[in-house]
């Protein structure tokens, strides 16, 4: 089975723990271009272009100018990522064989890198799909679509044949889903609260349990979407009610 997650809009340029080996990113090229001509633009210019603040554009140019220098050091991708899924998915105290369990397991789809491998060294960025460059004249998501398609569905193939989609909306579009399923078998897993009658999706506990259910698949090395049921945690738990073969709901 091969994961796929979501960047965390939060990043580091620095940590401390010690990884195995340390990976070129699959689309080096590409996600320099996309920060040569990010660095081009003014804080004010990439507060329009991104839908933040005066403060996080001026923080972003930034970035894109260290990125583009030789000095900047670069990080390993599971630990540059500082969001909630990435605080539970908890890559701190893996073993050497974890990470190159994950390594072969896991992908994280972006705006900047495309589909990045968890040890794949990468910088601080900030970008969204809906951003199109000139250079480029499409949408990042039309750019990146074709692109993460090929590479997803050959990474998933190497693995096993099934995706574990524990991605969120944001880089649906960025794949071209019909052919994934087509050619791999996706499963979806689903975390809800059960408010009454009804069950809802809360985002933070998404959030925490995409993150939680990767870290769980990487320590077990899970092979079947049948080994997911086993899955628990902050009290969320496999409902055989509400779930399907493809889509098993975990709820709370």
């Amino acid at each position: 089975m091969l994961i796929l997650l979501s960047p965390a809009k939060t990043m580091t340029g620095k940590s401390k723990v010690q990884v195995p080996v340390v990976t070129p990113p699959l689309f080096a090229d590409e996600a320099t271009g996309i920060a040569r001509e990010m660095a081009g633009y003014s804080a004010e210019e990439l507060a329009g272009m991104l839908g933040v603040n005066h403060t996080l554009a001026v923080q972003t140019r930034k970035r894109y100018h260290d990125f583009l220098s030789p000095d900047t050091v670069a990080v390993p991708a599971l630990l540059a990522y500082t969001g909630i899924v990435f605080r539970y998915l908890s890559p701190a105290d893996f073993t050497d064989a974890d990470f190159e369990y994950a390594q072969s397991h896991l992908r994280i789809a972006s705006a900047c890198y495309g589909l990045s491998r968890p040890l794949d060294a990468i910088k601080p960025y900030r970008m969204e799909y809906q951003v199109e460059l000139p250079s480029i004249g499409t949408p990042m998501d039309e750019y990146w679509r074709p692109r993460i398609t090929d590479r997803l569905i050959a990474d998933v193939q190497a693995a096993g044949g099934i995706l574990v989609n524990l991605a969120s909306r944001e880089i649906q579009h960025s794949i071209d889903w019909v052919r994934l399923n087509r050619e791999v078998r996706v499963v979806t897993p689903e975390f809800k609260v059960s408010k009454g009658d009804t069950l809802k999706t809360i985002v933070v506990y998404a959030k925490m349990m995409r993150g939680a259910m990767s870290r769980f698949i990487l320590k077990n090395q899970l092979t079947t979407p049948q080994e997911l049921e086993a899955f628990s945690a902050e009290g969320f738990h496999y409902s055989s009610r509400h779930s399907t073969p493809d889509h098993p709901l975990f709820i709370v």
